[in-house]
């Protein structure tokens, strides 16, 4: 019993750690991570996943009414679909990082295709935006055996977050009260301008949302900063 009972703590210690490494927001085992910037100033970033779709213009517009600076984890796909808007997201002066081009759950994939599908959409976003990016963000937040050869091969730094709205399921004024609890120095907000590869999805709730979170961040003495500026900074 005792051997019974030792060995499922060991095991259950192992899944944990295995969990942990795959999506713990703070784990870098299958590569370079990152979750948030230093603390010691009111500095935060909002960064926004799956897009662009065309929700994104919107969300523009909002981040321009209070001059905000985001980051846009896009999706190759969804890049190629959207060219004109992935420009407008880069002359608004937001940084743009690679999602991978067809949004997979990359658990249990093979390294090649980890490889290749993240190639396509640095790819796609060089050749619209004239630049390749250098942030990436793993689809669903999984990481994988394979993603530290394809960071280290595409000049990729993984980006995790500090608070996620969970916005795809989450009424705007509860996304924007589960970001605002949990808002810090140096922390990365994570919400998103699209789902997936979907062509038109709804994303009204996370839109209605930044337009409560921007101003009551702003209110409470934060400024806002791309995910670069944010681990660029020095204390």
């Amino acid at each position: 019993m005792l051997r019974t009972t030792g060995f499922g703590f060991a095991a259950g210690c192992a899944l944990a750690g295995a969990a942990w490494a795959v999506r713990g927001r703070s784990s870098a085992v299958f590569g370079p991570s990152v979750w948030r910037g230093k603390p010691g100033r009111k500095a935060i970033a909002i960064t926004f996943d799956d897009g662009p779709s065309p929700s994104t213009p919107l969300f523009l517009d909002a981040l321009a009414q209070h001059k905000t600076p985001a980051t846009f984890f896009q999706v190759g796909a969804n890049v190629l679909r959207h060219q004109d808007t992935v420009r407008s997201v880069l002359a608004a002066g937001h940084e743009i990082g690679n999602h991978s081009h067809s949004h997979f759950n990359f658990a249990m994939k093979a390294a090649s295709l980890i490889n290749d599908d993240f190639t396509r959409a640095q790819s796609a976003i060089a050749e619209v935006t004239g630049a390749p990016p250098t942030l990436m963000r793993a689809p669903y937040g999984v990481r994988w055996p394979g993603f530290r050869e394809m960071q280290a091969k595409l000049g990729l730094l993984g980006v995790m977050w500090t608070v996620i709205g969970l916005d795809w399921k989450l009424p705007a004024a509860a996304i924007a009260d589960r970001v605002l609890s949990r808002a810090t120095d140096g922390g990365i907000i994570c919400l998103h301008d699209g789902r997936g590869t979907r062509e038109n999805p709804d994303v009204k709730p996370a839109l209605e949302a930044v337009r409560l979170i921007i101003p009551a961040l702003i209110a409470a003495g934060y400024h806002f900063e791309s995910v670069s500026q944010l681990l660029c900074h020095k204390i």
